[in-house]
């Protein structure tokens, strides 16, 4: 029969390391992409973010969208930063957003109500119009867009650093 040491004075040491590590950062480990998601670390909890790089996609958006999951929502990634403004185009859910500059530091945070859906006589034009916009205010990179109503249970501040992978996030941008 072996006998498993299930305490050693190094393991106490890992694991107390281990254990600093999370409730200092979060996690130990460098910002992750899981399945062609960001994992990133929001207030403490991990949301699983679809990656949005192109135009088509971030055009898109959550439009149409009846629910995300808890600890979901989109990460866009754009090709330059800068003054960036999105609107409730065809959502049918709140939602919230956060704009991150290129460092992924947050510049602006919002949250985004349900709009009046386009009417059956508005025009495209005078839609988009009407729709209100939610401004970055400073230079954004990045935009993270989670489930309505998180936001206000988070303690996050503008200028607090969100750890995303920029390296690959650069290397994948359309």
């Amino acid at each position: 029969m072996a006998h498993f040491v299930t305490d050693t004075p190094i393991r106490r040491i890992m694991l107390t390391v281990l254990s600093l590590c999370v409730v200092l950062f979060g996690s130990c480990s460098k910002p992750t992409i899981v399945d062609g998601k960001a994992i990133v670390n929001l207030d403490g909890t991990n949301y699983s973010l679809d990656i949005v790089a192109d135009d088509a996609t971030r055009e898109r958006g959550l439009g149409g969208v009846t629910e995300l999951p808890e600890h979901g929502g989109m990460l866009f990634v754009f090709p330059d930063s800068r003054m960036r403004a999105f609107v409730m185009r065809d959502c049918v859910i709140d939602i919230d957003i956060i704009f991150l500059d290129p460092a992924g530091r947050i510049v602006a945070m919002h949250h985004m109500p349900i709009e009046e859906p386009k009417a059956e006589n508005e025009s495209q034009l005078d839609y988009e119009r009407r729709l209100k916009r939610y401004s970055s205010r400073f230079s954004a990179k990045f935009v993270i867009e989670i489930a309505g109503g998180r936001l206000k249970d988070m303690d996050l501040k503008e200028g607090e650093q969100i750890n995303l992978d920029l390296e690959y996030l650069d290397s994948i941008v359309q």
